[in-house]
């Protein structure tokens, strides 16, 4: 099945939403790569999500603010916190968009637990911090357990203008409805929505990291494709759906920090 078409906007709503969170001061920074580079990291059932026969690797810094169960009121302060990404692009057999996650590092060791325990995400625990400086701003982080604290992070981004119109490929990076990860009951998808992305152009200043080769990703060999910034929206996600029967989902690599 071909792939869906890529829309700025959700193309359909999370009605009875699992849990409601605000992704805020995100900057996406991608290199593109070689699909067959990630094809072995992507859970059973999904290939690498392409755009002209390129895909990307992500790194999206940013502070998740208030988590929320069903649709109570996020919590302030265990469902605040700095949030590092590495990220893929993926498609399954329906067809559907989303990312796959190889590490998430935070700051909250709650949240960490029960990301990896509930959903078994590879979330990270990290010493993170985010700071502004007018329009400048700089993200840290430097991984606690599980693993070494080797692998760390630092991203200086300046922020330019807002993006009237962003581009195909903008879109194809920034505006995913959903992940794909392998769940306790097998591979599986996440839908989410949120208004369309406020988007601007970034420069990225410093960018000091080995969180892609501690994901097992080639380290990048020159400077991204693209860097973009968002001030942020407002996320619903769903509940897992269609999953694959998990003796059908192969053992992954083991992390490397």
């Amino acid at each position: 099945m071909h792939p869906t078409r890529i829309t700025p906007e959700a193309p359909a709503a999370v009605r009875s939403p699992l849990l409601t969170q605000r992704w805020l001061d995100l900057t996406f920074i991608h290199w593109a790569v070689d699909p067959a580079v990630v094809a072995p990291l992507l859970p059973h059932g999904l290939t690498a999500d392409t755009y002209d026969g390129v895909t990307y690797v992500g790194l999206v810094a940013f502070r998740m603010e208030k988590v929320g169960w069903l649709r109570l009121p996020g919590v302030p302060y265990f469902g605040s916190f700095p949030e590092t990404n590495v990220r893929l692009y993926s498609v399954d057999a329906y067809g559907r968009r989303g990312v796959v996650f190889r590490s998430m590092d935070a700051s909250r060791l709650v949240p960490v637990l029960l990301g990896r325990l509930g959903f078994r995400l590879p979330y990270l625990w990290s010493r993170m911090d985010i700071r502004a400086d007018g329009d400048t701003i700089t993200y840290r982080s430097s991984r606690r357990r599980p693993g070494t604290s080797r692998a760390r992070s630092r991203i200086v981004a300046r922020v330019g203008r807002p993006i009237p119109e962003p581009t195909e490929l903008e879109h194809f990076l920034t505006a995913r409805w959903g992940m794909h990860n392998a769940f306790s009951g097998g591979t599986g998808y996440l839908a989410n929505d949120h208004p369309r992305w406020p988007l601007h152009r970034a420069e990225l200043i410093t960018c000091e990291e080995n969180l892609l080769a501690a994901a097992g990703l080639p380290a990048p060999d020159g400077p991204p494709v693209s860097v973009l910034y968002s001030p942020g929206v407002p996320v619903r996600l769903g509940r897992p759906t269609d999953l694959t029967p998990r003796s059908h989902v192969p053992r992954t690599a083991p992390w490397r920090g």
